[in-house]
């Protein structure tokens, strides 16, 4: 539930009122007294007798908003007409739509576009399979990949309930990077199957965005498929989080003057994003770093460790750690946490090191109260946009698919990753680098095109053959 009304949960109610009287002034207490938020009043129709009014309100979740319209509906002489919820409006239809670029007024732009012209562009693509980044779509369009089984917090939700988060997606990808999008939701949770279906559809993407499948497969979905394509594939839920993170991290430890290679970091995690961020940070120069999972500290004297948590264990917890979360953090000068919501309270923030850093990422509810947490800890981050230093991944995957398009690489590497959160840091200057501004915001005009650019050096630029070990 949110703490605060949200324009998540907005609604639009329709009332009937008397035209005389106090009924207008009381909607708006009626709402203020319901614990909502008025943030439009608009008439709609208005007679001698009767006003009809639209009233928007923000509200904490539906059973509040439900709150909200049975006390306007209790204000005397007040009619129903309907509710509305803008969230669902703006869902209504699907948020995205195929447009094209070129005009189809004459029979000569058909004949140019379609049939018998087309056939010359298509028989040049056969000779040179190269044309295509250059005389078709691929050159800048991106498939955003899901099975549906690890989606937001919501967990295996399934292909057709994954569909709005993967519109959304899409709809990013073309307002902060130009990128043109289509969500491909995958009524199979088997490897072997997916692997093979973004295989087949390939050829039509110059990069392919794997977005909310649950680990440990999402691993081996990524592996295989950058072993097979040539076109950059991207795990967002990793290697997106991983970016953020490790730019957050780099700008919050220069607010209190700490360095990555001599503090303790803690980290809460081990699934797909904590492994993920794991890898850049210790790829970053992190040296001293225990990841706890829901088991406690991950260490090579457990007998529970698969392949992915025995190469946690490999290289992190060198002093081999047996304990649980709360004792990991004791004496760490960072939590970094993509776990679960409140695993940690506020006395154990406490425990700390001076100066600490928090980032608690579990969404809509962190691991620890922003709040709670900022009494004993110097920078706080969360993955919420009602509190600062949001870290989310739209800061990274627009720019980093921009740079890769832009230079046609055929693959994505460690290097790219490490310019891309380098990039990203620096675009918050030292003027307005503090406690509560360590990440920008994700309409800031420089993010994008300054990741872009960054990773496009970094790829070398080149149209082909660019790789890296």
């Amino acid at each position: 539930m949110a703490t605060v009304p949200s324009v998540s949960y907005s609604i639009t109610v329709r009332l009937e009122v008397p035209a005389g009287g106090k009924a207008v002034s009381q909607l708006t207490h009626a709402v203020e007294n319901a614990g909502g938020v008025v943030t439009a009043l608009d008439v709609t129709n208005a007679g001698h007798e009767k006003l009809r009014i639209d009233v928007t309100c923000a509200a904490k979740d539906t059973e509040h908003a439900q709150a909200i319209v049975d006390a306007l509906e209790a204000v005397e002489g007040v009619a129903l007409h309907k509710v509305s919820d803008r969230t669902f409006l703006m869902h209504l239809g699907g948020k995205i739509e195929m447009q094209s670029k070129v005009p189809l007024r004459t029979r000569d732009e058909l004949s140019m576009a379609y049939t018998p012209g087309v056939a010359r562009v298509s028989l040049a693509i056969a000779r040179n399979p190269e044309d295509a980044r250059r005389l078709t779509i691929k050159r800048n369009t991106v498939a955003v990949v899901t099975d549906g089984s690890a989606v937001l917090g919501l967990g295996n939700i399934g292909p057709a309930a994954a569909l709005p988060v993967m519109e959304g997606k899409a709809a990013l990808f073309k307002r902060f990077a130009g990128i043109d999008a289509w969500p491909i939701c995958l009524d199979t949770q088997d490897v072997d199957t997916i692997v093979e279906i973004v295989r087949a559809i390939a050829p039509g993407f110059g990069g392919i965005n794997l977005e909310d499948i649950s680990a440990p497969r999402c691993f081996e979905v990524e592996r295989r498929l950058r072993e097979l394509l040539d076109i950059p594939v991207f795990h967002d839920d990793q290697h997106g989080t991983a970016i953020c993170v490790l730019a957050a991290l780099t700008n919050a430890l220069r607010v209190v003057g700490k360095s990555l290679p001599d503090v303790r970091i803690t980290l809460a995690g081990a699934g797909a994003a904590g492994t993920a961020v794991l890898r850049l940070l210790l790829a970053a120069g992190a040296r001293n770093v225990i990841v706890c999972d829901y088991l406690g500290a991950v260490h090579l004297g457990r007998d529970d460790l698969d392949a992915s948590l025995r190469w946690i264990a490999e290289n992190t917890n060198a002093e081999g750690y047996g304990g649980d979360l709360r004792g990991a953090i004791k004496g760490a000068d960072v939590f970094i946490g993509v776990s679960a919501p409140g695993i940690l309270t506020g006395d154990d923030i406490a425990t700390m090191a001076e100066s600490a850093v928090v980032f608690a990422l579990a969404n809509p509810e962190p691991e620890v109260s922003p709040d709670d947490a900022r009494e004993h800890a110097a920078v706080v981050a969360t993955g919420r946009s009602d509190y600062p230093n949001q870290i989310n991944n739209v800061l990274a995957f627009p720019g980093v698919f921009r740079g890769l398009l832009d230079a046609q690489s055929r693959t994505v590497t460690e290097s790219m990753l490490l310019a891309a959160a380098n990039a990203l840091a620096k675009v918050v200057s030292v003027e307005e680098l503090g406690p509560n501004y360590i990440i920008p915001s994700v309409f800031h005009p420089d993010v994008a095109t300054t990741v872009a650019a960054a990773v496009r050096e970094s790829a070398g630029g080149k149209a082909r053959g660019f790789t890296e070990a």
